[in-house]
């Protein structure tokens, strides 16, 4: 199984949504609520279902790395997490557990190299963290792969003008305790890095909205 190489604007495409969300009202104006999350492994090979880009029936597709955003919202208790992914064509957004359900289905390639890990980013922090200057989006000859966006190349509030290559690289030792990461989120700029097995145990328990 071959992974595809993802949307080459896919990260700057997820950080243009976190601030339309806030701008617009959707998600907090300090984008508390939501999380960017990178889906890959130590093989860059990481099966998806329901992506656009996909020919089979299921839009089954093996990306090398894939990129969302999580919406955790609370409502008397009641979880009503949103996943947005600009890349399926499940609703737009979808629910959390449908979206795991259907797109992640967990565990279905087991212990192998296709097991999948999510670097989880508290979106405030990647906002001021995030840097790209799109060398990814041109070949060896430095021509562009793929046209780049009309505005500027984004550049991180120290200075910083490329590390996408830094959310991307994870590793199964990079899985700490639960507890832990549920705190260290909000204050590691490259987040945690969570496996699949308690994916869903982590998103549930953090706030709707950090203090």
């Amino acid at each position: 199984m071959s992974p595809r190489s993802s949307t080459r604007r896919s990260t700057e495409n997820i950080y243009m949504l976190c601030k339309e969300l806030t701008r617009v009202g959707v998600a907090d104006p300090m984008g508390s609520d939501l999380y960017v999350v990178f889906i890959s492994n130590e093989e860059k090979k990481i099966p998806l279902w329901h992506q656009k880009a996909s020919n089979s029936d299921e839009g089954f597709i093996c990306w090398d790395y894939h990129v969302i955003c999580i919406q955790v919202k609370r409502n008397k208790g009641e979880i009503l997490d949103l996943v947005w992914d600009l890349d399926s064509d499940l609703p737009f957004p979808s629910p959390f557990n449908q979206y795991v359900s259907d797109a992640i289905r967990p565990l279905a390639f087991g212990d192998s190299i296709y097991r999948r890990l999510f670097r989880v980013v508290h979106a405030p922090l990647f906002l001021q963290s995030f840097a790209s200057d799109r060398s990814h989006m041109k070949n060896p000859a430095g021509n562009w792969i793929q046209l780049p966006p009309n505005y500027d190349p984004i550049m991180a509030a120290d200075g910083t003008a490329n590390n996408l290559n830094e959310y991307i690289a994870m590793s199964v030792e990079d899985v700490a305790n639960l507890e832990s990461m549920v705190n260290d989120v909000y204050s590691n700029k490259h987040g945690v890095v969570v496996n699949e097995s308690i994916l869903t145990r982590f998103f549930s328990q953090l706030p709707g909205l950090h203090p």
